[in-house]
């Protein structure tokens, strides 16, 4: 297994999920666009 030096794994630990704030986002997002799809395009046309 590679070993990775105590200054490497302080700047992982110190870092920002960036890949889960993106899958957050897109997750956010498409359910913002469902709901806008349902208000819009179910709920309101049927009165």
């Amino acid at each position: 297994m590679n070993q990775i030096s105590d200054e490497d794994r302080q700047r992982i630990l110190e870092s920002s999920p960036i890949g889960t704030f993106a899958l957050m986002s897109a997750v956010i997002g498409g359910m913002v666009i469902a709901w806008l799809f349902l208000y819009y395009g179910v709920f309101l046309p049927r009165g």
